[in-house]
């Protein structure tokens, strides 16, 4: 095993002369070859030191009998191989296996490695799913063979990504809450739905041109909810409307400036609307105490989301998102005036400030009347007695006055923005078509993203799945390699929450942001 390490060494050190001797010699080449070259070799170098990592380790752990997992003592038998894929590619790794007939045997280095039980390395896991969540799997495999020069099938980034995500649920109940003084006084929450392209349990036949109303792929409804807090900003009628009617100047902008959600916190499912909210309701139970002093529900028109969120969430306030009600607004302008005439928008400005200014049942009122006028068309009064119904059935909801005065949001801009870029811009990608489970997967671990949550969720996920795998402590940074980290420059970087993880994707704390084009030369 001496004899093996050392011929590793002396390989090592030939491959950094070869890079250096590379470096200093390509004068005839430019900047980008160069760049590439070196990338290149740095790779097998760094497969050549992950080897002899692993082979040292083999070699200094003793070969004398070890207690089984029932409790028997196994003497060793033999070393044993197994596959290891990492960043700089596959490697067969030997360690010492111990053994005995009729009982079975184990490999105790692998739990004080904390491997997985498959072959892929947790930094390969994580950079397969931080591409994973952003882009189609597709183009991970692509990159991943583009760049690293590994080749990565399209199930086993599905299957890495599944696995990854079963701790989400887990996490989230374990987070500890953020601390009072990190919040404000006023608690929102936000739901919404979104469709998400699934894959037909029963495939439909291809058609030359689809019918009226048929797509290619039918919807699955996913169901986002937010949580936050933030400090009352009382407003008035004018100024929203100014806000959206209107470009205020710069100074008008930064006269206005909002205070920015505080802990936001974003989930989405497939599971349905109660089983979305039910498990809000559990993230919300944590950040209640004396400091909420004010409780916030906003929410779109749809009745059966109103009621759950009722029943679910009884000390809050519901509030109709507001840019829903002036979308109806829109609607009746259209019928009414054409797309060019002026009075539309001035129209919909004024029905505007009065649906903010608390006169939401005279403008019920109104639109009656206005549907009863004999110059109405079918369709016009269609539209008016559509939207006056819609207002009478949420007027509750739509105290948009008092809500201002107390400085409260009243749109929904959180969940909307959510929707988009947290389902739909991963979801709805061209040709997505989706499993139930398969996107349930991908948007625990997008959620995970979206609450910056990233690298302190995968350091509890190996810890979890130590603990599956293993009898053992989860394995901490020696005192030596932490001495060799410090040594080398690594107090410069930006810490690890834990020690045993010295490279991170994604930092919990201020993010170190490295733009890196590569190009690899044939």
């Amino acid at each position: 095993m001496s004899s093996n390490t050392d011929t590793i060494v002396q390989e090592i050190r030939a491959q950094f002369e070869s890079i250096l001797t590379y470096a200093k010699e390509s004068k005839a080449a430019t900047a980008d070859q160069v760049e590439c070259g070196i990338f290149k070799r740095l790779l097998d170098l760094g497969a050549r030191l992950l080897l002899l990592f692993f082979c040292q380790r083999a070699q200094d752990y003793p070969r004398v009998p070890v207690p089984g997992p029932t409790g028997e003592w196994l003497p060793y038998h033999a070393d044993k191989k197994r596959d290891y894929f990492s960043i700089f590619g596959k490697l067969a790794v030997s360690r010492p296996y111990f053994y005995r007939p009729g009982v079975g045997g184990h490999s105790p280095l692998d739990g004080e490695l904390s491997l997985g039980s498959d072959c892929y390395s947790d930094l390969l896991r994580e950079l397969v799913e931080f591409m994973g969540i952003a882009v189609p799997y597709e183009k991970v495999a692509t990159m991943f063979e583009r760049f690293l020069g590994q080749p990565l099938s399209t199930q086993a980034i599905s299957r890495v990504l599944a696995e990854d995500a079963a701790a989400v649920e887990s996490y989230y109940s374990e987070k500890v809450a953020p601390v009072p003084t990190s919040e404000a006084v006023l608690l929102v929450i936000q739901a919404d739905g979104k469709g998400v392209p699934m894959v037909r349990e029963t495939p439909v036949a291809d058609k030359v041109r689809l019918g009226k109303g048929e797509k290619h792929a039918k919807k699955k409804e996913a169901i986002v909810t937010a949580a936050y807090t933030m400090a009352p900003q009382p407003r008035t009628a004018d100024e929203v409307i100014a806000s959206y009617f209107h470009c205020p100047t710069a100074s008008e902008t930064a006269k206005t400036k909002r205070d920015r959600p505080h802990n936001k916190y974003l989930r989405a499912t497939l599971d349905g609307k109660d089983s979305a909210l039910e498990r809000l309701a559990t993230h919300i139970a944590g950040r209640e105490g004396p400091h909420i002093q004010q409780r916030l529900a906003l929410t779109d028109g749809c009745e059966a989301l109103q009621l759950r969120v009722q029943r679910t969430f009884p000390t809050f306030s519901l509030v109709l998102d507001f840019i829903h009600a002036d979308e109806y607004l829109w609607d009746v302008a259209n019928s009414l005036f054409a797309e060019s005439d002026p009075r539309r928008v001035a129209w919909v400005e004024a029905q505007a400030k009065r649906l903010l200014s608390g006169q939401t049942a005279p403008v019920v009122t109104d639109l009656r009347n206005w549907a009863q006028q004999p110059e109405r068309t079918q369709a016009q009064r269609s539209v008016l007695l559509k939207v006056a119904d819609y207002y009478a059935h949420n007027l509750d909801y739509m105290h948009y006055d008092q809500y201002l005065a107390q400085g409260w949001p009243i749109a929904s801009g959180v969940i909307e923005g959510a929707c988009r870029h947290f389902v739909k811009d991963r979801c709805e990608l061209s040709g997505m078509r989706w499993t139930q489970i398969g996107a349930e997967n991908l948007l625990r671990l997008r959620a995970v993203g979206e609450n910056d949550d990233w690298e302190a969720y995968h350091q509890y996920r190996k810890r979890q799945r130590h603990a599956q795998l293993y009898r053992l402590p989860f394995p901490s940074q020696g005192a030596a390699e932490d001495q060799a980290l410090h040594s080398a420059g690594q107090s410069t970087l930006t810490q690890p929450a834990t020690p045993s993880s010295p490279l991170h994707l994604a930092p919990a704390s201020k993010p170190v942001r490295l733009h890196i084009r590569l190009k690899l030369v044939a």
